[in-house]
């Protein structure tokens, strides 16, 4: 069964790093891109970051405005791990994190371009 576990979430000062991964197992076909989402409380989820494993766009990545140069998004060789390396946290980043996956090549950062998803990990920033 195909399934997507996220890991690293946790709570952190403002100014601060945190490294969350997420591994896909179980998937009997290629993935074509996976991301991170996140959700505020009160807020709708949004796109963090995405990044493409297969095709001609392989490696490609895509950012939320407002985590350009402070986010990073990676795959391990294999690309069944990617990770979210998250520097100069803020309070406003504090949300659910969520790893997705998907099988083809939709809107970059849209939840319709992912069909699986994690069960969301905690991130809480504090000022």
């Amino acid at each position: 069964q195909a399934q997507l576990r996220e890991s690293g979430g946790g709570s952190v000062q403002a100014g601060e790093s945190l490294t969350l991964s997420c591994t896909a197992s179980g998937y009997t076909y290629s993935l074509a891109r996976m991301g991170w989402f996140r959700q505020a409380p009160g807020k709708e989820r949004e796109g963090v970051a995405d990044i493409t494993l297969s095709g001609y766009s392989a490696g490609s990545t895509a950012y939320l405005g407002s985590v350009k140069g402070r986010f990073t998004i990676s795959r391990n060789n294999d690309k069944s791990t990617i990770y979210l390396q998250m520097n100069s946290l803020k309070s406003d980043d504090t949300a659910i994190y969520y790893c997705a996956a998907g099988s083809s090549f939709g809107k970059r950062l849209d939840s319709a371009s992912f069909r699986d998803w994690g069960q969301g990990t905690q991130v809480t920033v504090s000022s």
